[in-house]
């Protein structure tokens, strides 16, 4: 039978607000470990090798021995996807670097462990416009990594809670990096226009799609960095994550935005939709 929420463990399932996981799990400690989200509609996942890739690739990066292969982690998640309900749902997975005695460097011994859990995700309708609160970018430079160590977001999550805004705008002097938890891009002159990918920016699953559909529709891009005063004079602004697709930005910090562009923004939208549409079948 359906349930609303899906725990896991290490090939146990159960309720996550019943599960247990060792205190002494590197995650608890140090945040020690990578994650990833999917979005699953009808119990069919979207995307879920390209955030796949993703999470194998934190996993390298943080030096986690991950040994799992990718077919073995597929069929533990084709284990959750019958048990959760229809409509849209978020897949979390967490890979740890495993239970040791708390000591700062890496266990000689450890094994990874795999949390998973998935939840109602209720989605944003197409034509959310969000609000922007600016805060100063004070990440770290390990920010193309998916880690747990997510403090410095949640601060900036939290003080544009405060502001009444939708989302966290990060900038690094004039230099626009990311939100809080989505990815910004801006429509200029008939181009989207996205930042680089460094250490300072998380590679967006959304983000690539969208790429890929631009490419697919002869829509111009640009990569390059975008400064706050760029950024205020574009066409329109972009939100994207797993859990909003992608929504407008209207205001940032009380001054209006964008507006400039909206049927390239419509398209965009349009798009995106149908590419859900031609691989979960569901249609939002």
């Amino acid at each position: 039978m359906p349930m609303q929420n899906i725990g896991y463990f290490n090939g146990t399932i159960g309720n996550p607000e019943e599960m247990v996981i060792p205190l002494c799990d590197r995650s608890v400690f140090f945040g020690d470990a990578v994650y990833d989200a999917v979005m699953i509609l009808d119990q069919k996942p979207f995307t879920l090798d390209l955030h796949l890739d993703r999470l194998y690739n934190s996993c390298r990066l943080v030096e986690i021995p991950f040994t799992m292969s990718r077919d073995e982690l597929k069929k533990e998640i084709h284990r959750l996807l019958p048990l959760a309900d229809m409509g849209s749902t978020m897949l979390y997975i967490q890979v740890t670097r495993g239970t040791a005695p708390r000591k700062h460097e890496f266990p000689a011994d450890a094994k990874p462990n795999l949390i998973m859990m998935i939840k109602p995700l209720p989605l944003p309708p197409w034509n959310k416009r969000a609000s922007l609160h600016a805060v100063e970018d004070l990440r770290f430079q390990y920010c193309n990594i998916k880690s747990t160590n997510l403090l410095p977001n949640v601060f900036a999550a939290q003080k544009a809670t405060a502001a009444g805004a939708t989302e966290a705008l990060l900038h690094r002097g004039d230099r626009v990096t990311e939100a809080a938890h989505s990815s910004i891009l801006m429509l200029k002159d008939g181009a989207l226009v996205m930042p680089p990918l460094d250490d300072l920016i998380l590679p967006s699953v959304t983000r690539k799609i969208l790429e890929k559909l631009c490419a697919e529709n002869h829509i111009p891009t640009e990569v390059r960095i975008i400064t706050m005063s760029e950024l205020m004079d574009a066409d329109e602004i972009l939100l994207c994550s797993t859990t909003k697709n992608v929504i407008y930005v209207y205001d940032v910090d009380g001054q209006p935005v964008g507006g400039k562009d909206q049927v390239l923004a419509k398209r965009l939208q349009d798009l995106f939709s149908d590419e859900i549409y031609r691989e979960t079948g569901v249609r939002l």
